[in-house]
């Protein structure tokens, strides 16, 4: 059972000017983006962890700089885990999509939406799926069931790994919120995948290594009442 922490990255420059940055260059995270990597990274400072993997995008790699610090670990840059491509979109200011007849379906029916000269939001969750669950595997068999491993990605890829995980259809994952430098946590089993949090912003996750109490469930099964929790 590897864990998987999915942490976006911290506030961007085109966050805060109001810009759908989408496959950009030369977006960086701003002075708070910078400081929220750091706090990130102390939330995680107690774990060892087998793999630190991230978007091509540079915000995502100098969130994961410092988790890396003092880690003999090397960054592994996915692309699986890159930001949608949202074609013609990208770079626009937010509050000029708004007006666009396709805002609305990109709200209700994502599923359905393939961005002007872009990326269709089922692709977008159908690779990130996909990358996601194939390392996870890859970290299990180097390190065993309980090796924690990092994603360092962007909101809607998060967001669509998330209602994969809950079970949730693409259509509704707008009703997920994953807030710059915010960690979700999933534990994938033999029998299905748990959302341990979502969206959180504070707190140290060594809970995350530690063992469930010997004479609850076997292993991958949900405990009827919701269990003791970690030790």
């Amino acid at each position: 059972m590897a864990t998987v922490i999915l942490l976006r990255h911290g506030r961007s420059t085109a966050n805060t000017g109001g810009v759908l940055a989408g496959r950009s260059l030369g977006v960086s995270l701003d002075e708070h983006g910078r400081a929220q990597a750091v706090a990130a990274a102390e939330r995680v400072a107690g774990l060892r962890l087998s793999g630190v993997f991230s978007s091509p995008m540079e915000r995502c790699q100098q969130t994961a700089a410092p988790i890396l610090a003092g880690r003999d670990l090397e960054l592994r840059v996915e692309e699986g885990l890159t930001e949608c491509d949202y074609g013609s979109w990208t770079g626009q200011q937010i509050k000029d999509l708004l007006k666009e007849p396709l805002w609305r379906t990109v709200q209700q029916h994502p599923s359905a939406v393939t961005f002007p000269d872009g990326e269709a939001m089922a692709a977008l969750a159908a690779r990130a799926v996909a990358t996601v669950r194939r390392i996870d595997a890859e970290v299990e068999q180097a390190d065993g069931a309980g090796a924690v491993w990092v994603a360092v990605s962007h909101g809607d890829v998060i967001k669509a790994v998330l209602a994969d995980a809950l079970g949730m259809h693409l259509d509704l994952f707008q009703r997920l919120h994953i807030d710059p430098a915010s960690i979700s946590v999933i534990r994938y089993t033999e029998h299905r995948p748990f959302v341990l949090a979502s969206n959180t912003a504070a707190g140290e996750l060594t809970w995350l290594a530690a063992k469930p109490p010997v004479d609850e469930a076997p292993a991958g099964d949900a405990v009827v009442g919701g269990g003791a929790g970690a030790a």
